[in-house]
């Protein structure tokens, strides 16, 4: 499904309104959108929020052999995935020109700016080292998709924390996080993506487009930085042709932008940190409650089984005794049972009842048969009487119906008498019938 153009006037409108340094969300040029992280419940998971575009990223481990080039460092892997979830423009599957070049960018972000000391995640040698494996899903589209996934994959790394391992010999030992607390990543800095967009051949200058700027603009520049003012990486693309001045500027106002994201995200990790140590709620996990059946933990109750026997004895003791007590059940009713061992069978007053309705009910079937009968009997002495006695009666209609006589051997009468067993109803066709008789 593609994605829903812009009108004429709707562009028209939009690149009037950066002319005159106006944006619709109200911002100014250089203005970044709110940012929003929170936490999941497990540690390296976290949501996003630029605006409203949202990106999850979750952050996994595991032990894999090394590559042979590379024998004591650890395997780093970054994965974004697009969704129509986000937008109805994005095919899931697919690898489109957006998405490969997003990934891209990522790795030389994240990866080739060595922010990560990969050689703290060797285990052994040639033999076993750490892959960390970073995955982000866009969860809505609203544009600048590179600077939210920039922040959400750096928060969920420096949230992340791996197991714990020991080696003795050849035996490589995996703790668990209750038995030995589990260990931080090794992050040397943190590079932040900021994105401008340029319109008018690069005339306008907008931080943090929008997902309809991004429709309008000719040109895109993205920075990679951290807090040290050292570029990780820098990519440009679109038609629009930059001068050293319009990059250097913007390098500037990425340092500013890069400071402030810094500081945010390590005020949301230190909230994190100590909401989990006084063990309060954090994060999007605030809304489940832990007294329902969808809680994470339920806090076991002591049970003292102590003296049971001794305490069950002096309830039954202080307990009053029954009023009566039966030896035998007492069935007070006909028509009742009771299961139970050697009870005998009371359903014996049914037997009659049930016979005198089987009675009744053949009884009736028999009375019913013999109407029937009577009935078929009256009905076909009826039809023979009619067949015999009642005279045949011509139709009075105009049309008359054409008799055809075939020729038999019948004795030969008079006219007077085949006049006389003529019916009288008969009489309008008896030259048809006089004149096919014979002479005497």
């Amino acid at each position: 499904m593609k994605a829903t153009p812009l009108s004429n006037c709707e562009r028209r409108f939009l690149l009037r309104a950066i002319q005159e340094r106006k944006r619709l969300d109200g911002r100014q040029c250089y203005d970044y959108r709110n940012i929003r992280v929170s936490f999941g419940a497990d540690r390296g998971c976290c949501i996003v929020e630029l605006g409203k575009t949202r990106v999850l990223a979750q952050v996994s481990c595991e032990l894999v052999s090394p590559k042979p080039n590379r024998p004591t460092e650890g395997v780093l892997f970054f994965n974004l995935e697009l969704s129509p979830m986000a937008a109805p423009g994005l095919e899931p599957g697919r690898q489109s020109e957006l998405l490969v070049s997003l990934n891209r960018l990522l790795e030389r972000c994240l990866r080739d700016s060595k922010c990560i000391d990969t050689e703290s995640l060797c285990v052994v040698a040639g033999e076993k080292v750490w892959q960390i494996r970073l995955d982000m899903h866009l969860l809505n589209h609203d544009g600048n998709i590179t600077d939210a996934a920039s922040i959400a994959g750096i928060v969920a790394l420096c949230h992340f924390r791996r197991p714990d391992v020991s080696v003795q010999g050849e035996e490589v030992t995996v703790y668990t996080p209750e038995e030995r607390d589990p260990v931080p990543l090794s992050i040397h800095h943190m590079p932040i993506c900021v994105t401008f967009a340029f319109f008018h051949q690069g005339t306008y200058l907008l931080v943090d487009p929008s997902e309809r700027e991004e429709r309008v603009m000719d040109g895109l520049l993205v920075i990679a930085m951290n807090k040290h003012r050292e570029i990780c990486t820098i990519q440009s693309s679109g038609v629009v042709m930059l001068v050293q001045d319009q990059i250097l500027r913007c390098s500037k106002i990425t340092a500013v932008k890069v400071a402030e994201i810094t500081e945010l995200i390590q005020k949301a990790l230190e909230n994190d940190h100590k909401a989990r140590k006084e063990g309060g709620k954090f994060g999007f996990a605030e809304s489940i409650p832990n007294q329902r059946i969808t809680a994470f933990k339920m806090e076991s109750a002591a049970v003292d089984t102590n003296n049971v026997e001794e305490q069950a004895g002096e309830i039954i003791a202080k307990a009053d005794p029954p009023s009566e007590v039966f030896a035998n059940p007492i069935l007070h009713t006909p028509g009742t049972a009771q299961i139970g061992e050697g009870i005998e069978n009371s359903w014996g007053d049914l037997e009659e009842s049930e016979k005198e309705e089987a009675a009744e009910e053949e009884g009736e079937s028999e009375a019913a048969a013999f109407e029937c009968q009577k009935t078929e009997t009256e009905d076909t002495n009826m039809m023979k009487e009619t067949k015999e006695d009642e005279p045949i009666l011509l139709s009075d209609s105009e049309e008359e119906e054409v008799v055809i006589l075939e020729p038999q051997e019948v004795p030969r009468k008079t006219r007077s008498e085949v006049w006389c067993c003529v019916p009288a109803l008969a009489m309008e066709n008896l030259v048809v019938v006089c004149s096919a008789l014979p002479r005497n």
